[in-house]
């Protein structure tokens, strides 16, 4: 069974590919640029696609039987979703595990939430076996905080102070490499988070535990982000990001009870902890 990963150079599809490789599946990499390929864990295939552009999606998909799909965020997000899809329609794919958000009420505001809620519905439509894994923030976004913990002292992320069970992507990816390789996770939906609640505050707290030094967390304040990150988005995308954190400031987005008990299964072991990222991150940084 060849399995194709989409979105295979990012945190969660690199990882994704490596899992699969490491169990023998036959793995194949979808990027659009073969350079891409070079950083392909042993094992794994990588062939050239773009999901903006249905035609050249063929190729990819060809004798393809089980498909990991993320869907960029992007301008052009449902209509790549709802590509991929259509590509594996057309070849005859038999599942698809696509990585989602969670969506407590009134998640579906955040644009890009939104987005995926569509090509959920466009999935579901397919009749095509799934799984849908809904996951929460991921540990890794703080490694585009590096300049501002490091250099300036600062936790830059708006999270607000009610706080989220973010998670590390490898679990996603574990979680992801389990519904692809067994069957007990077909037709399902699993939310993905860690085992602790981290607001803006106790992670800036736990940076400055860790560097043995103050880490303050920047705050709230919205605006003063955006204007900062102006710098390094589209515009589209602050306001996006703009949306989604004041949903966070405002409601959280915290795991139930049930929801851990329930992911322990598709994820194969107990979540990695944030404390645990932090030390090897800081460690990284510092070397």
């Amino acid at each position: 069974m060849t399995t194709l990963v989409v979105g295979a150079t990012g945190s969660v599809g690199r990882s994704v590919l490596a899992g699969l490789a490491g169990k023998g599946v036959a793995v194949r990499g979808m990027s659009r640029y073969e350079a891409k390929f070079d950083n392909f864990p042993g094992g794994a295939e990588g062939v050239v696609g773009d999901l903006v552009a249905f035609g050249t999606l063929s190729s990819a998909f060809s004798g393809v039987e089980a498909l990991f799909l993320i869907s960029p965020l992007s301008q052009n997000e449902i209509q790549m979703g709802r590509n991929a899809i259509k590509a594996a329609q057309a070849a005859g794919v038999k599942k698809i595990v696509y990585l989602s958000v969670p969506l407590p009420e009134g998640a579906d505001r955040v644009p890009h939430f939104r987005n995926k809620v569509l090509i959920e519905k466009a999935l579901k439509e397919s009749g095509i076996t799934h799984t849908i894994l809904r996951a929460n923030n991921f540990f890794q976004n703080d490694q585009w905080g590096q300049a501002a913990i490091m250099s300036y002292g600062t936790y830059p992320q708006p999270l607000g102070n009610v706080g989220l069970n973010r998670v590390d992507s490898r679990d996603v990816a574990d979680a992801a490499v389990n519904a692809l390789t067994c069957d007990d996770f077909d037709n399902q939906e699993f939310s993905i988070h860690g085992p602790d609640v981290w607001t803006g505050e106790s992670i800036a707290a736990e940076f400055s535990r860790q560097l043995g030094r103050e880490i303050r967390y920047a705050g709230d304040d919205l605006e003063a982000w955006a204007k900062q990150a102006q710098h390094m988005m589209q515009a589209w995308m602050v306001n996006d990001f703009k949306i989604m954190y004041d949903f966070f400031q405002k409601h959280g987005l915290k795991a139930s009870a049930e929801a851990l008990e329930k992911q322990k299964a598709v994820i194969g072991h107990e979540p990695r902890t944030f404390a645990d990222f932090v030390t090897a991150l800081t460690k990284q940084w510092s070397s």
